[in-house]
């Protein structure tokens, strides 16, 4: 195991397995299509393939001021899993059944992106081993059970809980002291089914403009064509799609809609087969834990560990990163997570760090909404759970651009208003007041208690995701 320098940032570990996009044409001025679709992400790109895919005689336009996958959606950890951001709360507002509708739309999601995978032929790296979730201490324990009795209430009879002997067999976590898991989730390549779907919306017909920033977004009106206004001309069509996740603050007007929360992720160097042979992991589960300032990883294709988790949580303004820099001290945050999950991984190199933002609204609930009058749609706020969830909200706003009473548009999901985030500088106190509680209620929890922290049950309340 060597010890060479880290790389940081180049926007991802992703890409630099496969090289940065060649970057597509900008906008030329000003254009007309039927469906404008605002952000070259997970998002836009599925949302482009199927209304595509139910009329290819649309004109569908993507616009993104990099180049697809330059976001989220080319950095995140790699989870195609079923969880998605506010189920609780749709419960609690909108009834339980609808919950549940949704809960097992977004199982068939998993499925639905590898099945579109394999017939585009985009290859990902996908291998569908599950999610699997540890408890450490004894208060994420009763948790775990807590968890795993909740998801059950919920209709999903496929999760199972695990001893401390099945968890190490599935996965040897140091101190683990149970787990559960779940079929669906699958590992993926992130940088890879984003430019995989880039390569195919394209190929179908669909414009897509690089390096073009939108600035605003207009309403239309019975007698006007919505607008999304770039640094290189103005498109008019009758929707207008926002798919800008964690960048949606830098949008005219958005700045308090969806805070950008940062996520920072390192990988190490490729392991040697005796430390898979003592640690397992042959099912290629994700990993995630119980504790409040939770971690995620996955075993890579090539048989590395990607890891990650919250470092600086926001960054005041609603500013977002440049090109997935990431401070030293999250670099080594992230070792220290992964020498105490797997003490035999200590002399690994991290051959790579990066960051990226994610968009989480008021109330911690992901959201597609259109409104036909004005022509304006959204998908988002998906809280770091967007790589499922992407493929559902496209689907749905798909059959709401054509004008479809369909199942995926009776989900609770559809039309849910959030308040607005708090101005500065009471969103830059609260965000990082909360992660210290959580970081403070870990600490806690580590030391011994059997149950869960106050502190983190207070800052629930306070943070809206409970």
């Amino acid at each position: 195991m060597g010890t060479s320098a880290t790389a940081n940032g180049g926007v991802s570990f992703w890409y630099s397995t496969i090289g940065l996009p060649t970057p597509r044409r900008p906008l030329d001025g000003s254009a007309e299509a039927d469906v404008c679709i605002v952000g070259g992400g997970y998002t836009g790109l599925w949302t482009a393939y199927y209304l595509k895919k139910a009329d290819p005689g649309l004109r569908v336009t993507v616009l993104e001021q990099r180049f697809c996958g330059y976001g989220a959606s080319g950095r995140n950890g790699g989870w195609l899993y079923n969880g998605f951001a506010g189920r609780g709360v749709f419960a609690r507002r909108y009834g339980k059944p609808g919950a549940i509708a949704m809960q097992q739309a977004m199982n068939g999601a998993v499925d639905e992106v590898i099945a579109v995978c394999a017939a585009e032929g985009i290859d990902a790296d996908i291998a569908k081993g599950g999610m699997m979730e540890v408890a450490r201490t004894p208060a994420q324990l009763e948790r775990l059970g807590a968890y795993v009795e909740n998801e059950h209430s919920f209709g999903e009879t496929g999760l199972e809980l695990l001893s401390p002997t099945e968890a190490a067999a599935r996965i040897d976590v140091d101190g683990a002291l149970g787990a559960c898991w779940t079929p669906h989730g699958a590992r993926i390549q992130p940088a890879k089914l984003v430019v995989g779907l880039a390569r195919v919306v394209e190929s179908m017909g669909v414009s897509v403009y690089e390096s073009t920033t939108v600035t605003e977004i207009v309403p239309g009106s019975s007698s006007a064509l919505a607008k999304a206004v770039t640094d290189r001309g103005t498109v008019s069509a009758r929707f207008v799609l926002r798919a800008t996740e964690g960048f949606t603050s830098a949008l005219r007007g958005e700045r308090r809609s969806w805070l950008p929360m940062n996520s920072s992720m390192v990988v190490t160097e490729p392991l040697p087969a005796a430390f898979w042979e003592a640690v397992g992991w042959s099912g290629r589960e994700t990993l995630g834990d119980m504790a409040h300032a939770y971690m995620y990883a996955q075993r890579t294709a090539d048989d590395r560990i990607a890891l990650g988790g919250r470092g600086v949580p926001y960054r005041f303004g609603s500013r977002t990163d440049n090109d997935g820099l990431t401070a030293q001290k999250t670099v080594d945050q992230l070792r220290a997570i992964l020498e105490d999950f797997f003490p035999a991984a200590a002399g690994a190199r991290i051959d790579h760090a990066w960051s990226g933002v994610l968009g989480v609204p008021r109330d911690w609930c992901s959201t597609v909404e259109l409104d036909p009058a004005t022509g304006l749609g959204l998908a988002g706020g998906y809280v770091g759970s967007g790589v499922t969830t992407t493929n559902l909200a496209a689907r749905t706003l798909r059959d709401l651009v054509l004008g479809e009473d369909t199942g995926l548009t009776a989900l609770p999901w559809v039309n849910h208003r959030v308040r607005r985030w708090e101005p500065e500088p009471l969103r830059w106190i609260g965000v990082h007041g909360m992660y210290a509680a959580y970081h403070a209620a870990d600490r806690q929890e580590r030391g011994g208690r059997a149950t869960t922290s106050p502190i983190a049950r207070v800052a629930d309340v306070v943070s809206g995701r409970h």
